[in-house]
């Protein structure tokens, strides 16, 4: 028979070896965390997963190429401005973009990823997207800097989301408008305004340009392992193939109001 004291001795143990227990379930449970708690880590955490990690070096990597080809193409395009205050403006659109290329290849280096090693794997999609969607004029080169970039944003935004609290805000500095919007609106706005017929002709355009870069999207993610996981709910937070499919729609619901803003029919 158990006197009171030997009880309460008994109760005390096990108590604590219940919270001994709950704090090693505790450390197992960081260790084998869902994908849903990476919003709330710091890169340090959230890179210990070796999956996660190589996906954040493919984001980056997309991204930083895509900052690097947006400097090249807008400093392009300025070649085509009617007047010397267009060109100085593209130029310095074209300024941004390299800024960002700049802090997406510094991050690179800060985690020890070969910046182009990084890069190389989305030139080929990127430059066939460039190739592909040539302008031939002014107008046609100020829809795919707000039309192209824009979906791009989109995309990456919506990923942003579920990266890691460092990554995510690196992600969205770079993601800020370089003046691409109200720039284009203005001067595509005017153009139709003067000649109603641009429209139809920019409608279409803006329509191929939205198809080619959902299917360049499409093709660097098969081609990607870690990210192709990231977006279908193997490593980010909350997404499914479901949520994959919805996260497309908005970005096409977007596409359709920024249509609406210069004028055009999606």
């Amino acid at each position: 028979m158990e006197t009171p004291d030997k009880t309460a001795a008994a109760e005390s143990a096990a108590a604590e070896s219940a919270a001994a227990g709950s704090a090693g379930s505790g450390a197992d449970d960081a260790e084998h965390a869902p994908a849903a708690s990476i919003a709330t880590q710091s890169w340090e955490q959230a890179s210990a997963d070796p999956t996660y990690r190589a996906a954040v070096v493919d984001l980056l990597g997309a991204l930083a190429y895509g900052e690097l080809a947006a400097f090249e193409r807008l400093a392009e395009d300025a070649k085509l401005a009617p007047s010397l205050a267009d060109k100085a403006e593209l130029a310095s659109m074209a300024s941004a973009e390299f800024h960002h290329f700049e802090k997406l290849r510094e991050q690179l280096a800060r985690i020890d990823e070969d910046p182009t090693a990084a890069m190389e794997p989305f030139a080929a999609a990127l430059d066939d997207f460039h190739r592909l969607t040539a302008p031939s004029d002014w107008l046609e080169g100020l829809i795919k800097a707000y039309v192209g970039d824009s979906i791009a944003s989109d995309f990456y935004r919506e990923v942003a989301s579920r990266l890691d609290a460092d990554t995510r805000a690196l992600v969205l500095s770079v993601l800020d408008d370089t003046g691409h919007s109200s720039f284009a609106v203005e001067k595509v706005r005017a153009a139709i305004e003067a000649d109603p017929r641009v429209g139809g002709r920019l409608a279409l355009w803006a329509r191929r340009l939205m198809g080619e870069a959902l299917s360049q999207a499409q093709r660097v993610v098969a081609d990607r392992d870690a990210l192709s996981t990231m977006l279908v709910g193997g490593v980010a937070d909350g997404f499914d193939l479901a949520e994959v499919g919805k996260m497309f729609s908005r970005i096409t619901e977007a596409h359709t109001k920024r249509m609406a803003a210069l004028g055009l029919a999606a």
